[in-house]
């Protein structure tokens, strides 16, 4: 039943008509997707993941994306949380290089990966935070099935309601 409230699609950011990354989010990951220029060996690609900067790059080359996260955002290309860097992780497959960010504080809904770029529009913020609270719902509560429950109004946030977020 959880399958049912994972995310039904990846966003975009995409800069001056080309699609820089793709995202999506669960309570506790931020997913990013980033298509490979073709031609280029998968070996010759590096992913570096600290707590506030993730790099992504040719080896070689300066850095396709180069983000940091910091207390006070000078930066156009600060991450937009922490991560948590022992459970964060990077893969490649068919061309596309899928990293995995583990949420610093499980449940806190993200507008984006990097703050300034690809920012979620109001609408899909609110259907993102409602998608992140019925996943918390399933997951406390795994006999029952929310994949059809609505919330009328705004929700609230997955992280603090009802005493907030158990852990484990």
């Amino acid at each position: 039943m959880a399958e049912k409230l994972a995310p039904e699609k990846r966003h975009a950011f995409v800069h001056n008509e080309q699609k820089v990354f793709e995202w999506d989010q669960t309570l506790e990951e931020v997913n990013m997707y980033i298509e490979l220029p073709k031609g280029v060996p998968t070996k010759l690609f590096c992913c570096t993941i600290q707590a506030g900067h993730v790099e992504v790059g040719i080896r070689g080359n300066p850095p396709y994306l180069n983000v940091r996260a910091s207390p006070h955002p000078p930066l156009a290309h600060d991450l937009t949380h922490p991560v948590k860097t022992d459970s964060s992780f990077w893969t490649i497959e068919d061309g596309e290089m899928h990293i995995t960010l583990q949420k610093r504080e499980k449940g806190k809904t993200w507008s984006s990966p990097i703050q300034g770029q690809g920012i979620l529009d109001p609408y899909a913020a609110d259907q993102e935070q409602k998608r992140l609270m019925l996943q918390r719902f399933q997951e406390e509560n795994p006999g029952f099935d929310f994949s059809q429950a609505q919330f009328s109004g705004t929700c609230p946030d997955p992280r603090t309601f009802m005493g907030g977020i158990r852990s484990e």
